[in-house]
Formats: C-alpha cells, structure tokens, sequence
C-alpha cells in the first residue's frame, strides 16, 4: 500500500496545495475557526504559547488526577552502592538523589571533592578540606586544581574517626555532619564555609591546618576574626560567633588554645578590598535553600538563615542574566565584588531570596515557522519511503537508549506528515508505534524492560540491574533524561494520535515522567527522587550517575536533555495537563539558556581561555570541575561528532536552541573541515548540513540529498523537513523565526 501511495505523492500534494490556497480564500469569519483536520489525520492539538501557562501548583503534575499511581515491578539491583553508608537513618526511608551536586560525597570511600561554588571541598574522615581552586587551560581542556588550602577537624587528629553523614540536603544546600562533633553548612554560592559544633554548648578542640606553610595569623582584640596569611599568596578569614583562641603548633597547623562552641565561618579573600564587605555580612549565615517553581519560567530561590544582618551569595553568569532585581528578596547586586569560577564570574547578590526570569519558549508539535508548500512533495515522498521501511526494518536493539531514539524517529514521521498534509501514512506509523512502545509499558518486551529501584528510588532496566555499563549506565542512573526523553516523544505523540491509547497507558507514562521530573519535596517512599537530573542552582541537568568521578557530575548532550523536557511537555499537552506542559517547558528554557551560556563556545565572550574559546565552538563533555573537548566515544578532532551531539534530535525545538545564526554559521564553519576526514559518518555529516540549512537552505539541501544514511534517531524526512522549515536561504538573517505556510494548524496554532 505504501509504495502505491509514493507514486500518487506529487498528486495528492499538488490536490492538498490547492484545498489549503482555495482555504485561504474564505470569508473572514470563517477562518477565525479551524476547519477540520484532512480525512485520516489526528485532530493535532494547540501548541504552548508562554501565556497559555498558568501559575498553578507546578508541583501536582506528578499526582495527576487522570493519572492511577503507578511503579515499574521491584527489583533489587547487583550493582548499585549501598546509600546508608553515608545517609543519616531518616533520610533512608525517601528517594535520595543520584546526581546531585554533592554526589562523590556519598560515593565509594566518599572523598572525592565536589565543587561547591566558589569553593572545591573534599570531606575525608572527620576532617574537610577547603580549596579556593586555580586555573589550568589548554587549547583542549580547562578545569580547576584542588589543593588542601585550609583542613578544618575537631576532637583529635584528621582521619582517626569514622566518615561523614549527609544529615540533610535540598536544591540549594547539603549538611555534613563530621565526627565527632562538627556540622558544615554546605551552601552554594555563598563565599564562607560555615561550621557549628554539635551539641551545640559542648565545647571541642578545633584544628585548621594547610598544605601550605603559614605565615602569620592577624587576630583581632576580641578574637573573633583571624586573618590566615599563607606562603601559597593566599589569605584565608575565620570569622567566630564567640571568642577562639588560636595557637599555632606548627608550620602548618593551628589548634585551638581552649575550647570552642559556637559557629566558625572561612572566606578566601580574593582581594583585600573585599573584606569590608566580608566583615559585615559575616554574621549572617544559610543553613538550608529552597527553589520553588514560581509560575511559567520562574524559578524562585529561598534561604533559610541564622544569625543578624543581611545575607551575601554569589551568582553565576546566567542567574545574574535571569536575575529579576525588582521582585524577590534582592536589595543590592555587588558588581565589584567577585569570585573567580570555572562558570564565569561569581557577582554578590545581596537578599533573603532570589525571583529568576527565565526566556519564555513555543513548545509546538510543528516547526515554529512551517513549510512552503512547494517543499511537499520532495517531503511527502521521503515519508512514503520511510514509513515503508518501518515494517520492512523493524528494531532489533534491545538496549533503552537506542530503542528510545528509534520510536522517537517514528513518531517524527506521523508529525511531519501532519505537516505536509500527507494523513494517508499515519495510520501505519501509528500501529508501528503501538506495536513497539507497548511493551516497554507492560513487561512483555523480549531482552530488556524498566523496572523500580526502592533503595534509591528510581528506574532501572533488567539488562541495567546486573550490568552497570549496560544501557550506557541506566542501571547505576546514568543518562536517564536521555532514554526517557525519547520514550516520552513518542508515547506524546502516539497519545495525540490515539487518545485511547493514550488513555490506557497514562500512568506507565507519568511515571516515566516522574523518574526525573518529580518535583514534590517531601516524596513519599514508593515516590522518585527530586528532579533527578536537573540542577536547579546550575539551571541545567547532569548525567553522571551513581559514579564517581574526580571532577564531579558532567553533562555531553546538551541538545537531548532539552529533549526530554520538551517532550514531557508535549506530553501535557497531549492529556490536557497545563502543569506538566508548563514544568517541562520551564525546564527546557532553563536548559537551552545555559547550553548557550557554557556548551556554546563563543570567541571574545570572555566565558573561557583565548586558547580555549580559539579552538572551541562546543564543549564535548561538561563537568562540574572541567571543559573537555573530547567525547566519551569520540576524540577532539571529530568535530562533526562534537557538533551532532549537541544538536541530536532534530526537532522544533532546535530552532530555539539555535536561533543565534551568526553563532551557528561560525559552528558549521569549525566542524565542516572534518567532514573531508576518512570515515566520517553519514549520520554525522547530516546534522551539520541541518545547522548549515539555517543560513543557507539550498546548499544544505544539495547536500543531503546526496547523503547515503542518516543518524538512527534521523531520517531524509526529518531533514528535509527540518531544512525546508528553514525559511527562503539566503543570507540566513532571521531564517526560520517567522510564520510561514503550511497547513491550517501553522496558521491557527502557532
């Protein structure tokens, strides 16, 4: 039947091209209402304009009322860690985060450092160490260095008791607890490390040593501050809530002459003009911090704090970009006062609380500025091609990310016919659908499935739950907005089209959704851990896992987490959900400002190095510690890989993540001499033919058109449709942001 309805493509486009130009001719007050959809096609439904958000409970999406509570079957895992070396026993009952800021804490022996800004701190026995970090930048990497600056311990020499506790944590903060009588208050951006003694009237014996020699002590008269002047350059201030007597034992090692209660606060001391404003807002310290959804891209901070005066944080580049000064709790914005940081620099902000902005985003089903129709008939027969060879080459993978990315690829195809007005293949990409998400959904696939993880509260798969390098490290919670995003775009899109469906399997969906987009604060046990992926202080998502690593948690595809926020999204809008579709499209704006901020390499920006931002347009992997140009499975020099990885899938989301066209031509102009290398894949070469469409369509086009393969999670279809959404070539200069032509949906629901 496919193949018969190929050789009728340019009739039945040319049929549809003129019913859409005849459409247009009707009465004004007939087309303030859609007509119906063509025969055969899903009644497509409107898409997300930032005014259509609501500022509802954000959080409820997940306790649905359309939605019964549903786990994927129980499973106990062979690979994972065991959480209650390090958890305190009432954390135990609730899902605990698996790629959280503080994560090497909780890992292993629990001593790698993490980077809390400004600070790296490594937690080693009963002692911490803190470490204001240097710089080192090649043309290849950049990361910080750690050094043991200052090593604060209490009751006895560092390491003769037993390893920490996380006694609390939230999106902002993580409490340790150190034997045998120390809690830090690990907050982030604040420029202090700030300590108590527990109990707190008990008082101890305080040590601070440093790898470095110590070179004077400067205390003032009621010795409640100290001034720490090392041989490293540095000076390092102790603030004190009561007075602390210092003596020093030895070239690098100062201990207490009595006995302390009370609170100490550390602050590096960047600049001597800084310590003014150190002085006066030591006295007030945070002890926890909350980020709440404040409506449709908002995103509010809220600290909890201690002592008097006002509160002094630092702010990264792109919450300084999203900063609202007029609303929340901001009083000042210090812009002399600055902390260097792998991020950018570190400003003071000066409040209780902190309202973020961010920029709205079109969530749509469509291309933003539809298609000519005269691209339809070049796109109808693409898709009679590869809808054919959905029964022809059906998937055999049994792994969970590429199996996501091939019904992912489907679904694109029923969207793109939507399109280009072709309704006669969607019912086949429908029951192609149907036949392979299903059994994900109810335990009957064959090789691999998803299962629950009560221990850290999550899901695994079975080929993930005794191999942790299986799925690409499901199993250990590695990538798994990256899987799910792509199950979560083709159940969206096989809801819209089959509501019934839809319908049946909506709490499989929800909680697919709610295994990295769970946003309550107080889960209950049977429930998934916080937002397991996004970092609500670094406005973007992690992927590491349940792995350690010397430089902290790390993100490489920037462009496949935007995916799965998206198609959660999507997924609202498919059961009528405002809440969902507003949290996932918050979440994808958050994640598109901040892949533009640190992946996207700008030369003269000032964001990295000159050697760095010279021989970089994207960064390959992200760590929370390092820049590395590498990949995990590609080397440097494969540019084209490196492009690819940040623009995969090709989606309408795209065009937001890439609307800066000057940047996209520069990022075609540094990955196209790679192409001539022996070997480059085909899949490759085509997503940067997709970034070279936004300036100049008509090469692009020639280009692919010649292209023998395409990535497994892409398709000539999705090119073409990608490429001739592109607007008219040219120059480029504003190709794609406008509304172009197409069926009746680009005109009313765009």
């Amino acid at each position: 039947m496919l193949k018969k309805l190929g050789r009728r493509v340019s009739r039945v486009a040319s049929r549809l091209i003129d019913q859409t130009i005849k459409r247009r001719k009707t009465k004004k007050q007939q087309q303030q209402h859609p007509p119906p959809p063509p025969t055969g096609a899903s009644s497509p439904s409107p898409s997300l304009s930032p005014s259509a958000l609501q500022p509802a409970d954000m959080a409820s999406y997940h306790n649905h009322s359309k939605a019964t509570p549903f786990v994927f079957p129980r499973s106990e895992s062979t690979v994972l860690p065991d959480p209650s070396a390090f958890f305190a026993p009432h954390l135990l009952s609730f899902p605990l985060p698996t790629n959280s800021f503080f994560q090497n804490f909780v890992l292993k022996n629990g001593d790698q450092p993490e980077y809390v800004h400004p600070y790296l701190v490594r937690s080693s026995g009963s002692s911490l160490t803190l470490c204001h970090p240097s710089r080192f930048a090649t043309p290849a990497f950049l990361y910080q260095t750690f050094a043991e600056d200052l090593t604060i311990s209490a009751g006895g020499p560092a390491g003769s008791s037993p390893r920490h506790l996380v006694s609390a944590f939230d999106d902002l903060s993580v409490t340790l607890d150190l034997p045998p009588a120390l809690r830090f208050f690990l907050v982030r951006g604040s420029p202090f490390l700030t300590c108590a003694t527990t109990p707190a009237h008990l008082p101890v014996s305080v040590s601070i040593s440093t790898v470095h020699a110590i070179l004077s002590v400067a205390s003032n008269p009621t010795n409640t501050k100290h001034a720490i002047h090392l041989n490293s350059g540095q000076t390092f201030l102790c603030y004190a809530s009561s007075p602390l007597g210092l003596a020093q034992r030895s070239l690098t090692l100062l201990r207490t002459s009595e006995d302390f209660a009370g609170v100490l606060r550390f602050a590096y001391l960047p600049d001597p003009s800084y310590e003014p404003v150190l002085d006066r807002f030591s006295s007030c310290y945070p002890v926890s911090g909350a980020a709440t959804f404040a409506g449709p891209f908002r995103v509010e901070y809220r600290w909890e704090k201690k002592g008097w005066g006002d509160l002094l944080l630092l702010a990264h580049p792109l919450h300084l970009r999203l900063l609202s000064r007029d609303d929340g709790g901001v009083s000042a914005v210090l812009d002399d006062f600055k902390y260097n940081s792998i991020d950018g620099e570190l400003i003071g902000v000066v409040g209780d609380s902190w309202l973020l902005k961010a920029d709205p985003i079109p969530v749509t089903w469509h291309s933003i500025g539809g298609l000519s129709e005269e691209s339809y008939p070049e796109v109808a027969a693409a898709l009679c091609k590869d809808v054919d060879q959905l029964s022809s080459k059906p998937i055999t993978t049994t792994s969970s990310y590429f199996y996501g990315k091939a019904v992912a690829r489907a679904a694109r195809l029923a969207l793109i016919a939507e399109e280009v007005c072709l309704p006669e293949v969607i019912p086949a990409v429908r029951s192609f659908l149907k036949a392979a998400i299903t059994p994900w959904l109810d335990g009957s696939f064959s090789g691999n499935g998803f299962l629950y993880d009560p221990r850290w509260g999550g899901m695994l798969t079975k080929q993930g739950l005794v191999d942790s390098g299986a799925d690409f490290g499901f199993g250990v919670y590695n990538d798994h907005h990256y899987h799910l995003g792509y199950f979560l775009y083709a159940i969206a899109v096989l809801s819209k089209l089959d509501p019934a469906w839809g319908r049946k399997y909506m709490s499989q969906a929800y909680s697919m959704v709610g295994d990295f987009m769970t946003l309550s604060q107080k889960p209950r046990a049977a429930d998934y851990t916080r937002l397991r992926c996004f970092d609500l202080w670094s406005l973007h998502s992690w992927a590491g896992g349940l792995t350690e690593f010397a430089d902290g948690r790390n993100q490489e595809s920037t462009s496949e987490a935007v995916n799965a926020y998206y198609s959660a999204a999507l997924l609202g809008l498919s059961y009528g959900d405002t809440q969902l579709a507003a949290v996932g499209s918050t979440l994808a704006a958050l994640e598109v400002q901040s892949a533009v901020t640190w992946w996207h390499v700008r030369e003269g920006e000032g964001m990295y190095e000159e050697d760095f931002s010279r021989e970089n347009r994207v960064v390959g992997v992200l760590w929370a510690n390092k820049r590395d140009s590498g990949l995990w499975f590609a080397p440097a020099e494969w540019k084209e890989c490196r492009l690819g990885i940040q623009v995969l899938p090709l989606l309408p989301i795209t065009e937001v993540l890439f609307k800066d066209v000057g940047f996209v031509r520069e990022l075609v102009k540094w990955a196209s001499p790679a192409l001539a290398r022996e070997g480059v894949g085909e899949g490759w070469k085509g997503f940067v033919y997709a970034m070279e469409g936004v300036y100049d369509r008509e090469t692009a086009l020639e280009r692919t058109r010649m292209l023998s393969g395409f990535d497994d999670g892409n398709s000539l279809s999705n090119m073409l449709w990608w490429l001739y959404s592109r607007g008219g070539g040219g120059n480029g200069e504003g190709a794609g942001l406008g509304f172009g032509g197409g069926c009746w949906f680009s005109r009313y629901y765009h």
